[in-house]
């Protein structure tokens, strides 16, 4: 596998699996059937999002994979330097309209503003859960994409400004071109058009322009990646199979969890990896570019893929607790170059990666631990100028642990260019620490 930006040709050096993101499905009749799981593949990974693609994907040793109607694939590594549970992730998308999930069990309805967390299961965690849905759910809008021929599908978005910029996943509107109709529902129930200010397929986002954005849109508050911690209460806010306004509640269950899913709408197929927010909050097909915030309301991340369990031929999966969300400053970041100026730029390294496994002798990072290995460094690259060095074992960034070749390119990828990191490596037997200055990648 390549850094991103190094050479996108080159396979991602890891088995693959099928994974999928949270997006809802196109109508019946135009999507594809959702693959049995393999043997030994006990969890499936799909979009929320509301459009009809499919590719497929890799990722690291041990990681498990899913395939979903939304025709993505994703798939995730596992991080056991950081003790996490479930190696897999997926948004839970569905083969059915709005109407099928009429017999939903989780409290919501087709009312705007419906809720899942009332009552005493509201505040068990010293949250007052109804205040931040109020607060929240003007912020976030019901996205529906429909196509000349009478497909489409939908998935959420997040407003950004008064201006009317809506922030939601790539794969929810990357089919929105050549005769694609793009509109938003407020909670309130207003249908407004939109159109896409720019898609960005390497991190999976995309900006919305709503058309003659009304006065009293409620911009979501953007909180900070650095604040938000394992064990942190969250809320989803999204459009779960059509049923705009839904809440759901859980925690923070694991940060940095390098998360691999198919781009959408580039013909390299390069995949999308993200060092992702992962969640036990509810989130099922639909919800793809909705909001996961903090208990004061504030954005924290992005809804883009989960994991679920197969359910047979023909069937489709929803939440099991296994949530993944884009990090709010990743988000953000690109955001603001989408509006600015419709194109995003990536930071790379310059290198080949393979999974590998460092032994370091003595200090603070001693011991076995997994790594990213240098197989290659590109001369005159970032790396070739901070002195990294073929067989070089990245075995941390910025003080947190690397755990594979999708680790440091999910870890890369949330990086900006010029910016400069400081990257631990495993050089015969010995721990180095080196500052890094990441470089943009080629368009």
């Amino acid at each position: 596998m390549t850094e991103p930006g190094s050479d996108r040709t080159q396979p991602l050096p890891v088995p693959p699996t099928p994974w999928a993101h949270p997006q809802q499905p196109a109508p019946a009749g135009t999507e594809q059937p959702v693959p049995a799981p393999r043997r030994r593949t006990p969890l499936a990974v799909t979009a929320v999002a509301a459009t009809a693609l499919m590719a497929a994907g890799a990722v690291g040793v041990g990681a498990v994979v899913v395939t979903t109607a939304d025709d993505l694939v994703a798939a995730l590594a596992p991080l056991p330097a950081l003790g996490a549970d479930g190696d897999t992730a997926t948004d839970g998308s569905a083969d059915g309209s709005p109407d099928d999930s009429s017999d939903s069990t989780d409290g919501s309805s087709d009312d705007p503003g419906t809720t899942d967390a009332t009552g005493a299961s509201a505040a068990a965690d010293g949250v007052d859960w109804g205040e931040v849905a109020e607060q929240v759910q003007p912020s976030v809008v019901a996205i529906t994409v429909q196509s000349a021929d009478g497909s489409g599908g939908q998935g959420s978005g997040v407003v950004l400004d008064e201006a009317g910029h809506v922030l939601t996943n790539n794969h929810v509107v990357a089919t929105s071109s050549g005769g694609v109709e793009v509109s938003v529902t407020l909670v309130d129930g207003r249908v407004l058009a939109a159109d896409v200010v720019g898609l960005d397929p390497s991190t999976d986002l995309a900006v919305l322009q709503v058309l003659d954005a009304p006065d009293d849109l409620v911009p979501v508050e953007l909180g900070s990646s650095d604040d938000v911690q394992v064990g942190d209460p969250v809320m989803a806010v999204g459009n779960p199979l059509g049923l705009a306004g839904t809440v759901t509640t859980g925690i923070v269950s694991a940060l940095d969890r390098p998360v691999t899913t198919q781009s959408v709408g580039v013909s390299s197929g390069e995949p999308v990896v993200t060092d992702a927010v992962q969640t036990d909050a509810a989130v099922n097909p639909g919800n793809s570019g909705g909001a996961l915030v903090d208990a004061q309301g504030r954005l924290v991340g992005i809804n883009s893929s989960i994991a679920g369990l197969g359910s047979g031929a023909g069937g489709q999966s929803g939440s099991i607790g296994l949530g993944f969300a884009i990090p709010v400053d990743s988000a953000a970041a690109v955001a603001e170059q989408l509006i600015e100026d419709g194109t995003a730029e990536h930071a790379r390294l310059g290198v080949y990666l393979d999974d590998a496994t460092a032994e370091v002798v003595d200090g603070p990072w001693a011991g076995e631990r997994l790594g990213a290995g240098l197989a290659q460094v590109e001369p005159g690259s970032a790396a070739a100028q901070a002195g990294l060095q073929a067989g070089d074992v990245v075995v941390a960034v910025e003080g947190r642990p690397t755990t594979s070749a999708v680790s440091l390119t999910a870890r890369v990828r949330a990086l900006q260019p010029g910016q400069t990191v400081d990257v631990v490596v495993e050089r015969d037997g010995e721990a180095l620490e080196v500052p890094v200055t990441v470089e943009a990648a080629e368009a």
